[in-house]
């Protein structure tokens, strides 16, 4: 077999299982574990994977970020269930304030808000978001009040960040927070790729009644750069499929509710 083609055979087992060992695929292929880690370079190089202690992992370095525009259609069948399934925690009986951090997901969960409407006559939905993606989304409903926080706007996320946004967040309880992380990991926690951003998140996830999280499985068992919130800060995850048993395991240890969506 050429390296071409082992390289790729590698690339569908990585894509399929998330993760690949040198010493399995030595044997798989017959070749030396030298020979395993000079295809696993290469592919590193061109961005399929990515090298970890004896094997490799899908996904490239911790600190690539895409933008929201760019990973806006990525799993969007997925993240469009888990924005349906959080509304449930939002009915129209619901009177008081939410967060709403930045990300896809949370911007599909913000398209959702966009519809709702309360049970009762004048009653209204007090919104807090970082996001000026998720305010324009918003901005419409008559029946929701939007608190946009201010600061220095990162281009990739559209969220405000640095000390002044912080300092706001400090300042507020919403009833609920709705996060986004880059990575749920069982033992690093929820991570994402800038330090800025983390802050904010790790404030956000803090200053609140109860934080709910809204990741897809893309993101399950993931690590990027920073962690901004340990699993025992969580109240909920929503997700769309059922977490690997590790993760499940250290979820029911911190006792965080999983919703499957």
């Amino acid at each position: 077999m050429y390296a071409e083609e082992r390289q790729d055979h590698v690339e569908r087992l990585v894509v399929e299982s998330g993760r690949v060992a040198v010493a399995d695929l030595a044997r798989q292929f017959d070749v030396t574990t030298e020979t395993i880690r000079r295809d696993l370079a290469q592919l590193e190089v061109r961005g399929i994977l990515r090298r970890v202690h004896g094997g490799a992992v899908a996904g490239s370095g911790s600190r690539v970020e895409e933008s929201v525009a760019a990973r806006r259609d990525l799993n969007a069948g997925a993240k469009e269930r888990i924005a349906r399934a959080a509304m449930a925690l939002v009915p129209g009986s619901f009177s008081g304030a939410i967060a709403i951090d930045s990300g896809t997901t949370t911007g599909l969960f913000a398209e959702q808000i966009a519809r709702w409407r309360p049970d009762a006559a004048h009653q209204t939905l007090v919104v807090i978001t970082n996001s000026i993606s998720i305010a324009a989304i918003l901005s419409d409903n008559p029946d929701v009040e939007v608190q946009l926080l201010g600061g220095r706007i990162r281009g990739i996320t559209s969220a405000a960040v640095g000390a002044s946004t912080l300092a706001q967040v400090q300042h507020l309880r919403p009833d609920i927070t709705f996060i986004g992380a880059n990575g749920v990991h069982s033992e690093f926690g929820l991570s994402t790729p800038d330090q800025e951003e983390s802050a904010v998140k790790s404030a956000l996830t803090t200053n609140t009644r109860r934080a709910v999280a809204l990741v897809d499985a893309s993101k399950l068992g993931k690590e990027t750069l920073v962690s901004f919130a340990g699993l025992g800060d969580l109240d909920t995850l929503i997700t769309d499929v059922e977490p690997a048993s590790d993760l499940v395991e250290a979820l029911r240890v911190a006792d965080v509710e999983v919703m499957v969506a």
